[in-house]
């Protein structure tokens, strides 16, 4: 599947659990310099933004299998 990101790029996941887990890491990582912090907003923004994404396709997914 095909998930746009935050710079509306197509970006490709082929294990989603896997990517929800790589980007859960992700969105609470930061530079420990804070020469960095304006990296460290938009870093947090993107992968925020991508784990929400990915959490709603989850959740999607789940909802539409329950019978």
């Amino acid at each position: 599947m095909e998930v746009i990101d935050l710079n509306g790029y197509a970006i490709e996941v082929t294990d989603l659990d896997e990517a929800i887990k790589i980007t859960a890491e992700y969105k609470d990582y930061q530079q420990e310099n804070n020469d960095f912090s304006d990296f460290n907003e938009r870093q947090k923004a993107y992968w925020l933004d991508m784990h929400e994404k990915l959490t709603v396709i989850k959740n999607g997914l789940n909802n539409t299998l329950k019978i």
